[in-house]
């Protein structure tokens, strides 16, 4: 445990911000699950539907740093490519 003041706030302050890093990543998980399931069932409707939710949180996890922009960038690329697949 930190003896120093700024030392004990930055510890309040870490572990505040791993539960809301821990929320944006775990609905960015999700959404990208479901777009994943979707493709997996061969349904191309509604993985072209989830789709948009999927690349909003995955740029929400970007906006808030949670992840890298090139993580992002792939995670998106990835997903579009399978639809892409699918669909044609």
């Amino acid at each position: 445990m930190p003896n120093i003041k700024s030392a004990k706030k930055r510890v309040k302050t870490a572990e505040r911000n791993r539960i809301n890093n821990a929320t944006v990543r775990s609905s960015m998980r999700t959404a990208i699950r479901a777009v994943r399931q979707a493709i997996e069932a061969a349904n191309g409707e509604e993985a072209l539907a989830k789709l948009p939710e999927a690349f909003s949180r995955i740029d929400r996890a970007v906006k808030r740093k949670v992840i890298h922009l090139n993580a992002a960038a792939r995670y998106k690329s990835r997903l579009a490519a399978k639809i892409k697949a699918l669909t044609a």
